[in-house]
């Protein structure tokens, strides 16, 4: 298995600061507006890929007590944790899974359950899986979603506002428009550091202290 820290360029000692920053540079160094006309744009996109992977893997580590704590936009915010509010012990073993950082088995998971079966909670975990593959707009959608289905769940309504409230963080909301040449989901890059990179590639600073 690759290491994470060697993906990004950092050593297993430094702090979230330093990770953060080695992170956002080569996010940009990676963007894939930068290879859109590009043969190297495959390879630009594998390569933004690993180091979301190794971002996200050391961030999951520090959390659960393999490094130092990480701080910050999101932090300490526990997505899915908990029991079912349902009492549903698949959607139990679903949030063991989310907790446990296997976020592939908790979709796999998700996605068996049929189509009409898919509840309010269904649309909660969904959405806290997303927000663990980062892409942050399917998320919001999934949480409108369980909060439209079940109104009075403080548990979804909690999760929808702390996720507005790390858009807001950032000057603005979450959303789906691809103006100006960024990309249109952020899926492919952590948080907002999209929008930041899109904006730097048009020659200007979305967030002006990276």
């Amino acid at each position: 298995m690759t290491d994470p820290y060697k993906v990004l360029g950092v050593s297993p000692n430094a702090s979230d600061d330093e990770i953060k920053k080695a992170y956002r540079a080569l996010a940009r160094k990676y963007h894939p507006d930068k290879y859109r006309d590009s043969d190297l744009a495959d390879l630009a996109s594998e390569k933004m890929k690993e180091v979301n992977a190794a971002y996200e893997e050391i961030q999951n580590m520090r959390k659960n007590g393999g490094g130092q704590s990480t701080s910050g936009n999101g932090g300490g915010y526990n997505y899915g944790g908990g029991s079912s509010a349902s009492g549903n012990p698949k959607y139990n073993e679903i949030r063991r899974y989310i907790n446990n950082g296997n976020i592939a088995a908790a979709e796999q998971m998700l996605y068996s359950i049929h189509e009409g079966d898919r509840t309010a909670e269904w649309n909660f975990l969904f959405g806290c899986v997303m927000v663990k593959k980062g892409q942050y707009v399917d998320a919001q959608r999934y949480f409108d979603m369980a909060c439209s289905m079940d109104p009075y769940n403080q548990e979804y309504r909690a999760a929808r506002e702390h996720l507005r409230r790390q858009a807001s963080g950032y000057g603005g909301g979450y959303n789906t428009s691809g103006r100006g040449g960024g990309c249109s989901t952020c899926d492919i890059c952590q948080g907002l550091i999209c929008a930041d990179c899109c904006c730097e590639c048009m020659g200007g600073d979305l967030i002006s202290c990276c």
